[in-house]
């Protein structure tokens, strides 16, 4: 196995490719939503929680259920741009790490490190394994691009 020492961009790479996939995920969702438009989404809504043998009235189904009910073809696009311009900025993010360029990182810290106070707050009010593993890959995502960033200001200038 080849030492970060010798491979210094790993690191970022692999980031780069994490922040690449949560872009693509969000690009599906966003077809998804569209492909919703002129579909009857309560309908829909009510036979995946049926098909999951959720109760409908306990808490998270109903809240699926009201935000279906809501959901018109206005909304669904609205939520689908919102969804292509979340992705479009990870897939810059992603090709500024890639590439090794301090605005990647700066956008990756500050777009990570904001949401740790309220993930450390969830895990306060209750630790499952997705709040615990979604703070964890949080804290190493900032932890590599601060570190970079440190690292990036103490390295002598190259002639």
């Amino acid at each position: 196995m080849t030492s970060p020492k010798r491979h210094p961009k790993v690191a970022l790479h692999t980031v780069a490719l994490f922040e690449a996939t949560k872009g693509a995920l969000v690009i599906a969702a966003g077809l998804g939503l569209l492909a919703l438009i002129h579909r009857d989404v309560q309908a829909l809504a009510e036979e995946i929680v049926r098909h999951l043998h959720l109760n409908p009235a306990s808490r998270i189904p109903r809240i699926f259920l009201e935000a279906a009910g809501k959901a018109d073809g206005g909304r669904l696009q609205l939520l689908a741009l919102g969804a292509f311009g979340y992705a479009s900025v990870r897939f810059a993010e992603a090709w500024g790490l890639w590439r090794g360029r301090p605005w990647a990182e700066w956008l990756g810290i500050i777009s990570g490190g904001i949401y740790l106070p309220v993930e450390i707050y969830e895990l306060l009010v209750s630790v499952t394994p997705v709040k615990l593993g979604t703070f964890l890959v949080n804290v190493a995502v900032v932890t590599v691009l601060a570190r970079e960033r440190f690292n990036a200001r103490h390295r002598p200038e190259q002639p």
